[in-house]
């Protein structure tokens, strides 16, 4: 998935929250937290919105690598950026904490 992406980004495709989505989507798959965020920087300078599916796959990809802070620094940014936090955002970050066994912060969100 995402060698497809850098051969649609290589071809001048255009690209949406879609495809940004499964590309950070493959990233989550293959514990590449580091790499999804940076999808996720790449998607505002392309002036992509992010939706609450992109961000969820954002958190989503912190989570299974116990990125505590990452997951809940995007949940904050979609906060600020009046994206809507689903119970999937909730349930993700609350797995983050969990696994880093940050239960205090886990609990806030709860």
């Amino acid at each position: 998935a995402l060698q497809l992406f850098r051969e649609m980004v290589d071809s001048c495709v255009e690209r949406s929250a879609i495809t940004y989505s499964a590309a950070i989507s493959a990233c989550e798959k293959g514990g590449e937290w580091a790499q999804a965020l940076r999808l996720l920087v790449d998607m505002r300078v392309a002036r992509v919105e992010l939706d609450t599916i992109t961000y969820n796959v954002g958190v989503s990809a912190c989570e299974k690598s116990a990125q505590w802070e990452k997951a809940l620094g995007l949940m904050l940014e979609m906060a600020l950026a009046r994206v809507e936090l689903s119970t999937i955002t909730y349930s993700a970050g609350v797995s983050a904490c969990e696994k880093s066994g940050q239960w205090d912060k886990a609990l806030v969100l709860l």
